[in-house]
């Protein structure tokens, strides 16, 4: 991977870094392409079964588009009479985030400052948030005449209702952690010391957790959110089917009637 973004995997935990501090974590075309494939490699690789995903420094976990690179992008575009640019949706952050979202092993965001524009959807994909207490969360996007990319038009709304997050997108503003945490943003806010040990400690119980129900979990949730009752309910019936068919169900019920700690593998 590109040293743009870090990539570590030990003991079932991917931990991806993005590693601009410079720019606040700022995302360039390198950093978008190293994000996307560091993804889809922790989704791919079977001895990953959960992923941490962070950033580099105390001031921003990511502010979004790297507005510098974008700009020479934007005029470069204009001079040659296409529109290349925005492709990058299409081709970067759509697929980060469904690599985020659609893969089968939890996905723990650790926010160390700023996530703001696609930083912020970034943080609104994953499964769990631990959010240090100097944080802060901006939707950013039509403060530079965009409209809202990285999903945030489908998670925010699911997580704070329709109409804060029409609030947060016409009017952008900075919202600190402790009112996201209130709002339902924010998973477990911790002090900005406590960070890493407490982002690390979830994303490490999580990976040697049951794997498989994690999946299942994180599909059923997906699934009832655009779905009926009646649906939900079949979708439950065939992902439970598939659950208790695993072998980390049968550990964990031997484990309970033995009295003792599940030790699971991950299928």
């Amino acid at each position: 991977m590109a040293d743009t973004v870090l990539y570590e995997v030990a003991d079932g935990l991917a931990t991806i870094t993005i590693n601009r501090p410079e720019a606040m974590n700022a995302m360039n075309t390198a950093a978008k392409i190293a994000l996307r494939d560091a993804l889809l490699a922790s989704a791919a690789d079977p001895a990953v079964r959960g992923v941490l995903l962070t950033a580099a420094g105390d001031r921003a976990f990511c502010v979004g588009q790297d507005l510098k690179e974008h700009t020479a992008l934007l005029e470069a575009d204009r001079a040659a009479g296409r529109g290349d640019t925005m492709s990058t949706v299409r081709e970067h952050y759509n697929p980060i985030l469904r690599a985020i979202t659609e893969m089968p092993k939890p996905v723990v965001a650790g926010v160390n400052g700023v996530a703001a524009g696609a930083g912020l959807g970034f943080v609104l994909a994953a499964d769990y948030r631990v959010v240090a207490d100097t944080a802060a969360f901006n939707t950013s996007f039509a403060g530079v005449a965009l409209t809202a990319d990285s999903g945030v038009s489908w998670t925010l709304p699911r997580l704070v209702g329709r109409s804060r997050a029409t609030d947060l997108l016409l009017f952008p503003r900075s919202v600190p952690a402790r009112e996201a945490h209130e709002w339902g943003l924010v998973n477990r806010l911790v002090p900005a010391a406590d960070l890493a040990a407490e982002s690390a400690a979830v994303a490490r119980a999580l990976a040697s957790g049951p794997t498989l129900a994690y999946a299942s979990i994180k599909e059923s949730l997906a699934y009832g959110a655009g779905h009926s009752l009646a649906g939900t309910l079949e979708k439950e019936d065939e992902l439970q089917s598939r659950a208790g068919a695993s072998e980390d169900h049968a550990i964990a019920v031997r484990a309970f009637l033995a009295k003792e700690k599940p030790r699971y593998v991950g299928r």
